[in-house]
Formats: C-alpha cells, sequence, structure tokens
C-alpha cells in the first residue's frame, strides 16, 4: 500500500469525528486545481510511509481518534484498498474513504464486505462529458458513465456518504451547480467545498495558486440556490 502522507489528528475531514488521514497515491483525474499535485504527477518522488509505521501511531491514539480518513490521491486505484480498510477496521476505527467514483466495482466491494463507514464522493462538476472532461483535466467520456454508476450505488445503499463539490471561480457558475444538483435528487447529504489556496501551496496548475477563490457571500449565495433543491446541504 502506497501511503505517502498522514495528518496525525483531523477535526474537519470527518464531520462530527476525530479522525487520521491517510494519503494514497496515483489518480486517473488532473484537476488543474488538485493540491496534492506530487501525490499525481510523481507520487514515486514521494516517501512510501510503511503501514506499521501509522499502525503504531494508531494503536498509541486509539483512544482518542474515531476513525481514518483515507484519501489521495484515488484510493480506489489500489488493489489493496480493501486490505488497508479491513486492517483498521479490525483495530477497532471507522473508516471513511474519498473517492471520484471510478472504480464502481470497489465501492460496491467495500459496501458489501462492511469494510466502509462513510463514503464521500467528489462530484466534479454537471454530469456532461464537456463540463466533467473540463474541471478533470481529461476526456472524461469513458469515466463519467462509472461515476454516475458510483453514484447510483450510493444513492441505493443504506450507509453513510455524502456528495461533495469543490467550487473553483473559471470552472463553476450558479448554473453549473444548479445542473448538478438537479442530477442528484435524493442524495442523503451534498457538501459544497470552497476552493482557497493557503500561502505557498502548489496546485496541479500553477495558474490555479493564484486564482482568488469565491467569497463567503458567495458561497452563501450557492448555498441558498442548493437548499431550494436538495434537503440537507452543507458549506466546509
Amino acid at each position: 500500500m502506497e501511503i505517502k502522507g498522514v495528518i496525525d489528528l483531523s477535526l474537519v475531514d470527518w464531520d462530527g469525528k476525530v479522525s487520521s488521514v491517510l494519503f494514497l497515491s496515483r489518480c486517473n483525474f488532473r484537476c488543474p486545481f488538485c493540491q496534492n499535485p506530487a501525490l499525481v504527477l510523481h507520487p514515486e518522488k514521494e516517501k512510501t510511509i510503511p503501514f506499521e509505521q501509522v499502525e503504531n501511531y494508531l494503536k498509541k491514539q486509539r483512544n482518542w481518534i474515531d476513525g481514518v480518513c483515507i484519501t489521495g490521491g484515488e484510493p480506489t486505484l489500489h488493489s489493496d484498498l480493501p486490505d488497508l480498510c479491513s486492517k483498521l477496521k479490525e483495530m477497532g476505527f471507522l473508516v471513511k474513504v474519498d473517492t471520484n467514483g471510478t472504480n464502481p466495482t470497489m465501492v460496491k466491494e467495500l459496501i458489501e464486505k462492511g469494510l466502509v463507514d462513510y463514503i464521500a464522493l467528489d462530484v466534479k462538476a454537471p454530469l456532461t462529458v464537456e463540463k466533467y472532461s473540463k474541471v478533470t483535466g481529461i476526456n472524461a467520456e469513458k469515466l463519467l458513465g462509472k461515476v454516475k454508476e458510483t453514484m447510483k450505488i450510493l444513492l441505493e445503499s443504506n450507509m453513510d456518504y455524502e456528495f461533495k463539490t469543490t467550487v473553483v471561480p473559471t470552472l463553476h457558475e450558479e448554473e453549473d451547480i444548479k445542473e448538478l444538483c438537479n442530477s442528484i435528487k435524493g442524495c442523503k447529504k451534498y457538501v459544497l467545498q470552497k476552493f482557497d489556496v493557503s500561502l505557498g501551496k502548489k496546485t496541479l496548475d500553477p495558474a490555479f495558486s493564484k486564482l482568488k477563490p469565491f467569497t463567503d457571500e458567495e458561497m452563501k449565495t450557492f448555498l441558498t440556490m442548493v437548499q431550494e433543491l436538495l434537503p440537507n446541504v452543507k458549506l466546509r
């Protein structure tokens, strides 16, 4: 398992939970605003953290940490993801997986085997090839169908999940978010994430590191609009 980064303690990656965060390498998207470009473009250059090291830390913090978030990169590209989830569950931790939805077979396996407690599906854009390709930086024609399949799996499941969208100036407008929301009616929870780059933070396309984010007022406008379409919405 290629664990390339760890956040020991997080209060923001899983609502209502204290968690540790594991970053896995590789991704099949090239989102220009991605803030983990090294994991996407040159994962081989990043040091791999042995699972034993992570395991030792988690054992010491068992009484303080509710769960472990697995993110990336794209975790479902790793065939041994079920093994990692299983080990974490055996240690007594809840498990959350972040995914772009392009491996519905893996998502279904995790759910059916009880290896995951929460899934956060990153829905990048309205579900058209043109708009999804623009936001993901690739020709999304072949993968968009898989994203839709993952959405269907989650919508029909009984497990906890959220759909989330990072709202990025130049890539998203109000009409895009409205179109997206109309295609995910029935989702349990929808999260609007504000794209914001910390000083000195790199993005996959360097131009996006200098991009002025939407203001808080603009994000509230998005929120108000979405609340008219979906029942459970929040800003993050």
